[in-house]
This record gives structure tokens, C-alpha cells and sequence, in this order.
């Protein structure tokens, strides 16, 4: 019998069908995908439109005058980082060995049971809490008094859970044949952890991290509590201006206090603050977002 080559392969009315519902699918995808970034560029473009009065690279290096109604934020600039590479040079190795051994050694009873369960808790307490716990254990218990390193280990805490589980989550993507590759040739667990499973999910690793600098970052509740400061006199363009026995200014808090506790202060300088600290954020994020692509470009598999 023969058939038409035009006919042949026309489309039947249930494949245009599924043709469709794609077609749905993916516009109603793309707009849920717009619906979230579209309000965030209006947001960014706002704040920087209020805040271009007074962004330039001397608001940020300059210091507060006149009672922080004008100047600059170069000592909450410089106390925000800080915070958020003590914290994370606290979180980052602790997180992931912690991750570590939950992945690869912890055996499926109730104790390590327990622990994952501790560590999702932990993740959805709120920030406030945090703080008061940090008050208590660091501030009071521990006697470090309200200084850097009480802030900064307030916040590694507070962000802890956030490594902890994107990092094994990145270690349980690895294939266990990978595992068990090396195992056949006589290497050790840890051998096995150190030269295969890190190195093929670092950029998995990084994600947590990311989110880790963007939260501490932003956090006002727990340095508020245990190091953060209303004002402290900084010199111009001083890079080292704090001791971690001293408490600092930080962007989070500095921006709280100017827009809620300092009257007559210039409309665009708390505008200029949050482009800022927003700004601090996306490069740091940017930077450790390049470095997640090129390892990830590295993998073999």
C-alpha cells in the first residue's frame, strides 16, 4: 500500500495538543520568572534613584559628620565586612566538616537522626532568637563582652545550617562509583573524601557560602545584640580601624539608626546606604558565583 510522503507525517490532533500545553507551560513559566524579577528591578532602580544624590565613591570612603546627618559610611562599610568574613572564616570550615562526617562517616541511627533534625530547626529560628542566644552564650558566658567577635560568631551560628545542608547536599550528588573507584585501589575514606568528593562538589559548596555572606550581611537583630554600634569615630580611609575585643558600625544597623533615630538627615543618604550594602552584597555573591561556574566548568562528568 502506498501513502502519501505529504501525509505521512502530518501532525495528529494529539500532537498539536502537547504542542499547545507546551507552548502554555513555557509562557506560564517565563511569566512566573518575570513576576520575580521584574519588582526587583523596579525596587533597584527606585533605590537608586533616590540614593544618586549622594552615591559616589567619597560617600564611600567618607566618614559621618554633623551627628551621621551627612558625610559618609566608610566605618560601617568597613565594620560590615568585618562581620561577615569573621563569620564566615567561623561557618564556612565548621559547616562543611560538619557535613562532612554527616554525609560520609554518621551511620543512620537515632543520634545523627537527632542532629539532621537540629540542623533544620536550626535554620528556621528566627534571627532575634539567634541574637539572644549570642547575648547569653557569647557576650555573658563566654566574656567576650559586645565586641566583633561576639557579633561574628552570633551571626556563624546563625548561618551554620545554611552550609551544613547545601554542603551535603553537594557531597551526596557525587556518584558513589566514584567512591567506590578509589576504594578498589586502596585508598582510605578520607583519601577518597579529600582527592574526589570535594573537589567534584566545591562549586555545590560555594552555593551555601553565597547565601551564608548575603544573609550575614543584611542581619541587623543579632549584631544589634551583641557588637553592633550606634556610632564610633573612624579615621578617613583606615583600613584596620577595629579591634575584635571592640564593637563596630555596620551598614545594616547604621541604615536602621539613620532612618529611624537621626532627624534632619539628607533624603538621599539612606537610600545611598541600602545601594550600597545591596551593591557590597551582588559583588560578593558575583565574585563567588564566577569562581562556582569555572569549577564547575572543570568537572569530568
Amino acid at each position: 500500500m502506498n501513502r502519501d510522503p505529504k501525509t505521512m507525517f502530518t501532525e495528529t490532533p494529539l500532537v498539536r495538543s502537547k504542542f499547545r500545553q507546551e507552548a502554555a507551560a513555557k509562557w506560564i513559566f517565563a511569566g512566573m520568572a518575570a513576576a520575580m524579577i521584574v519588582p526587583l528591578l523596579l525596587i533597584l532602580g527606585y533605590l537608586v534613584e533616590r540614593a544618586w544624590p549622594s552615591l559616589s565613591l567619597g560617600f564611600i570612603l567618607d566618614v559621618p559628620i554633623r551627628g551621621m546627618k551627612e558625610g559618609g559610611i566608610w566605618p560601617a562599610f568597613v565594620g560590615t565586612i568585618y562581620l561577615v568574613f569573621i563569620s564566615l572564616a567561623v561557618s564556612a570550615p565548621i559547616g562543611i566538616l560538619a557535613a562532612v562526617y554527616l554525609n560520609e562517616y554518621a551511620k543512620d541511627n537515632w543520634l545523627n537522626r537527632i542532629i539532621n533534625l537540629a540542623v533544620i530547626n536550626l535554620a528556621g529560628v528566627p534571627s532575634i532568637v539567634h541574637a539572644l542566644f549570642g547575648l547569653g552564650a557569647f557576650v555573658y558566658a563566654a566574656k567576650f563582652g559586645y565586641s566583633i567577635i561576639s557579633a561574628s560568631l552570633t551571626l556563624a551560628i546563625m548561618t551554620l545550617p545554611v552550609i551544613v545542608a547545601s554542603t551535603r547536599e553537594a557531597l551526596a550528588s557525587v556518584p558513589r562509583s566514584f567512591r567506590e573507584a578509589c576504594w578498589n585501589v586502596g585508598a582510605t575514606r578520607w583519601q577518597t573524601i579529600q582527592a574526589i568528593v570535594l573537589p567534584n562538589s566545591i562549586s555545590g559548596i560555594l552555593t551555601g557560602v553565597i547565601l551564608q555572606v548575603s544573609r550575614a550581611a543584611g542581619e541587623t537583630a543579632p549584631i544589634m545584640f551583641t557588637g553592633a554600634v550606634f556610632f564610633k569615630a573612624v579615621q578617613k580611609g583606615d583600613l584596620f580601624p577595629y579591634q575584635l575585643h571592640e564593637q563596630c558600625m555596620a551598614l545594616s544597623m547604621h541604615l536602621y539608626t539613620i532612618s529611624t533615630q537621626v532627624p534632619g538627615v539628607k533624603e538621599s543618604i539612606p537610600f545611598a546606604t541600602a545601594v550600597v550594602l545591596l551593591g557590597l552584597v551582588l559583588v560578593v555573591n558575583a565574585a563567588a558565583i564566577t569562581l562556582r561556574v569555572w569549577l564547575r566548568n572543570r568537572k569530568k562528568w
